[in-house]
């Protein structure tokens, strides 16, 4: 089942060229059931890399960009009042979908945020008391600009623990601009995406992600590093167990795009920094040294002592 996973990533690349590690991480995602927050520079790929998924996995795909008078009723649907049958209908909104691109969530109100990641975290929605189930599987890409902060409303923390890895793209190198520049002179390489999984082997893939073993010695070291930040001082708020169950599972999606139905400690490591480093607050005493979140943990990565062998 790892070679579907490999081939997926194969299709997204003919898109989105020398960001590899991204790709792999959004997929790691989707396979573990979570949500993305991707926080960039506008023109760097974002809309491309979501609607690349949704034609690689064969996932209905909607895409909403968020403003200050953006709804929630935008997002969970509304009833509308039909006249020829004396009833309400239901007129279903964006989170309908498989993939849901949700571009610049800090541009609208915290009314319409909190309606976005409702959905996120309980695969439904409820409207006039009708309470209706997502399509499976549901998939949220978030992103918000970190330049210009006019006419913005940044997630609280509480809201960005729901994302399980926040992620950012970042400018290609001059290698691969030249390769994006060349590839779409003459043609669009969207079209020549090919869907790999179906809806049903998509689901199956994520069972497989949900087996993979992680020993007993692999859960302590992953509750340690999550200790670890609530005990740092240049943290001041740490990994909550939220954020401890979406570090497992995004150590066994890693275990499995590697090849392996078993979790080793290296797993964590390589995710470890995506997972957390939307999840801690720095200290005031850290800000004025100057230390960044992903220091912070890098420093507690070589603190914390790894098992010294799988059983």
């Amino acid at each position: 089942m790892q070679n579907a996973a490999i081939q997926i990533m194969d299709e997204i690349k003919k898109v989105i060229v020398g960001k590899d590690a991204v790709i792999a991480k959004v997929l790691m995602a989707i396979l573990s059931r979570g949500h993305v927050l991707l926080e960039d520079v506008p023109g760097v790929g974002k809309t491309t890399l979501a609607l690349a998924f949704s034609k690689a996995l064969g996932l209905d795909y909607k895409r909403v960009q968020f403003t200050s008078d953006s709804l929630p009723s935008d997002i969970v649907g509304f009833s509308v009042y039909d006249k020829n049958t004396n009833d309400f209908i239901y007129k279903a909104g964006a989170a309908m979908t498989n993939i849901l691109l949700a571009d610049e969530i800090n541009r609208t109100s915290s009314k319409t945020q909190a309606a976005l990641l409702e959905t996120m975290e309980e695969k439904q929605v409820t409207v006039d008391g009708v309470t209706r189930k997502l399509p499976d599987p549901f998939f949220v890409l978030a992103t918000q600009n970190p330049v210009g902060s006019a006419g913005t409303q940044m997630l609280p923390n509480s809201q960005m623990d729901r994302f399980i890895v926040k992620l950012g793209m970042g400018y290609p190198d001059i290698a691969s601009q030249v390769g994006i520049l060349k590839d779409r002179h003459q043609k669009n390489p969207l079209d020549e995406v090919k869907q790999v999984v179906t809806k049903e082997e998509l689901l199956a893939l994520q069972d497989a992600v949900e087996a993979v073993h992680l020993a007993d010695a692999m859960y302590e070291y992953i509750a340690r590093l999550a200790d670890a930040t609530r005990r740092e001082e240049m943290i001041q708020l740490g990994i909550s167990p939220r954020g401890t169950l979406a570090l497992c599972r995004m150590v066994k999606a890693y275990a499995f795009i590697s090849g392996r139905d078993y979790a080793v400690p290296e797993d964590v490591l390589a995710v470890f920094k995506d997972v957390c480093n939307h999840r801690i607050i720095i200290s005031p005493k850290a800000k004025i040294g100057g230390l960044q979140a992903d220091e912070i943990l890098e420093h507690l990565l070589t603190t914390v002592p790894m098992p010294e062998q799988q059983a």
